[in-house]
């Protein structure tokens, strides 16, 4: 139970769907979303979440063929490999941009303080 307590505290970006936090120990991202946990490395997590955002959701909605109705998302090294609906892929850029930024807004805030310290 402590392990969670310590994963909860360190949540990155949470949204209804998943969370995602940093691993101190392994320097990864982890991310969870409905019930799939993925680790990656920052420079894997940065080209899966440009991946997610490359998905054309207009396109598929405006398909009326069965086949537009979901697509398989997998990452490079297959952390995560699924098929998902339109909703999910717009949840999942949820997660994945929320992430993103809290990672950005942290590296600036750090850059301030250090420069400050200086």
């Amino acid at each position: 139970m402590a392990l969670v307590s310590d994963l909860t505290t360190k949540v990155l970006f949470e949204t209804e769907k998943g969370y995602s936090y940093q691993c101190d120990l392994t320097n990864s991202i982890i991310i969870n979303f409905v019930d799939t946990v993925s680790s990656y490395r920052i420079q894997d997590f940065l080209i899966f979440q440009r991946k997610v955002n490359s998905v054309d959701i207009l396109n598929m909605l405006y398909d009326l063929s069965d086949q537009s109705d979901a697509q398989l998302i997998e990452t490079t090294k297959r952390n995560f490999s699924r098929n998902l609906t339109i909703c999910e892929i717009v949840q999942l850029r949820d997660l994945l941009n929320g992430t993103k930024f809290t990672l950005t807004l942290h590296s600036m805030l750090c850059n301030i303080v250090n420069v400050e310290l200086i």
